[in-house]
């Protein structure tokens, strides 16, 4: 398993967790917009070709939103 896609999960992680005071589809939402504005296309495409049950709900739920 490549470190890059451990860290990529991690911060998709990290960002759900923060975000998930607004509720889960609110959270959700937050979540997919931070990574479609701040992630570089080589990031989203790492954690759109990633298993996604390594990812918290909300981090699940924002990659497949996207």
């Amino acid at each position: 398993m490549s470190s890059t896609i451990e860290t990529l999960r991690r911060m998709a992680n990290d960002i759900a967790r923060n975000l998930a005071a607004m509720g889960h589809d609110k959270a959700v939402l937050a979540t997919a917009d931070h990574i479609d504005h701040f992630w570089d296309p080589r990031m989203k495409a790492a954690i759109f070709a990633d298993d996604l049950s390594a990812l918290s709900p909300i981090a699940r739920g924002a990659v497949e939103h996207l």
